[in-house]
């Protein structure tokens, strides 16, 4: 297997990250909507080709690449320090691009001066931050459609 290569998503990636985002949150997220069909629907909702494209065109999203093709999707907000998306294709779970998407995040926001970041966590991803240094930063709390976990990280400049 080839390392990933982490880059800035395109125009044309909106469908491949359409698709990714989609099939992580049914396929893994279950420990947040519990499989209620109406819950997936309000969480994928703004994951459309379309919804996607907007994302892109405002800047934050990246991509994990795996032989060529899109395997993770993550997004940033740099001017709030933040990460926002983190998602892999069920299909290439377990290989590393979560875990290598987060870091290219990490470091990119570090570069922007950014000491401290922050990303809300689902149930689902809250032990997948643990691991990779991420501290709780308050109580669990109700979003839009599930329950978010607010997080921090120092950054190394």
């Amino acid at each position: 297997m080839s390392a990933p290569r982490i880059r800035t998503a395109r125009p044309e990636d909106a469908d491949a990250c359409a698709r990714v985002l989609t099939a992580s949150i049914t396929a893994l997220c279950d420990a947040d909507h519990h499989g209620d069909p109406a819950a997936i629907a309000r969480w994928v909702a703004n994951k459309t080709p379309e919804g996607v494209a907007r994302m892109i065109a405002a800047g934050g999203i990246r991509v994990a690449e795996l032989d060529g093709r899109i395997a993770a999707v993550g997004e940033i907000e740099k001017a709030e320090g933040k990460i926002t998306l983190n998602y892999v294709d069920p299909a290439r779970r377990g290989r590393g691009l979560s875990s290598a998407l987060l870091a290219a995040m990490e470091a990119e926001l570090a570069r922007s001066g950014i000491r401290t970041a922050r990303l809300t966590a689902t149930a689902t991803a809250r032990d997948f931050y643990l691991k990779h240094g991420w501290q709780p930063a308050g109580p669990g709390r109700a979003g839009r459609w599930i329950v978010g976990y607010p997080m921090q990280k120092r950054l190394d400049p």
